[in-house]
């Protein structure tokens, strides 16, 4: 290191100030490199990672503020599950609303030509109850039996209405109808989606 220096003393100035602006740049360059440049980046990874910390911070604060009112929405929608619920009659029930339907038709001097229960759909942790029913009275009667329907406990709802041109019958007029009553009963114990399994071929 002394040999180098002696060297550039013995040199002129404009040449030792051109080794000086050499060394310089050399350190300058070594520090950008060496040290700022990976600081640099270091600060840069260091600050994203504050701001994803902070993000997450204010949603789990957000979340914390407003589980109070998540927890009453669960609460009022576990309370029309269980309403909802207990309009499903279970499959002992079936018989005796099925019944109790055709009384109804009765009641309000409707003739009930026929009655056919349908195969029921099972549609998850309910099942549909299909009836074919035709049915025969005047507007009036054929009226009340829809709204005391549509007023029943269970839900039944009412499709597929047909009906035909009103016609006189010992005088009155009598309509003829035709429509799908479809109940709902609570399938217990229903199988998940992905634990139903088909049979096996023989």
């Amino acid at each position: 290191m002394a040999l180098g220096l002696e060297k550039i003393s013995k040199l002129k100035l404009y040449q030792q100030l051109i080794v000086l602006g050499v060394i310089v740049l050399l350190v300058a360059a070594a520090f950008v490199f060496g040290v700022y440049r990976p600081m640099l980046q270091e600060l840069k990874d260091l600050d994203n990672e504050y701001a994803r910390v902070e993000s997450k911070l204010l949603e789990d604060q957000r979340i914390a503020s407003n589980l109070p009112a998540f927890r009453a929405e669960f609460e009022k929608l576990q309370a029309q599950l269980n309403e909802a619920l207990a309009e499903l009659p279970n499959q002992k029930e079936i018989p005796s609303l099925l019944t109790s339907i055709a009384g109804l038709a009765r009641e309000e001097g409707l003739e009930v030509l026929s009655f056919k229960p349908k195969a029921e759909q099972v549609k998850g942790f309910y099942a549909e109850v299909p009836v074919d029913l035709e049915l025969q009275g005047a507007y009036h009667e054929v009226a009340m039996f829809f709204y005391k329907i549509g007023n029943l406990a269970r839900i039944v709802n009412i499709n597929n209405l047909y009906m035909d041109k009103a016609r006189m019958a010992a005088g009155r007029n009598v309509l003829s109808i035709k429509c799908l009553a479809t109940t709902f009963r609570f399938v217990e114990n229903a199988p998940e989606p992905g634990n139903r399994k088909g049979k096996k071929r023989k």
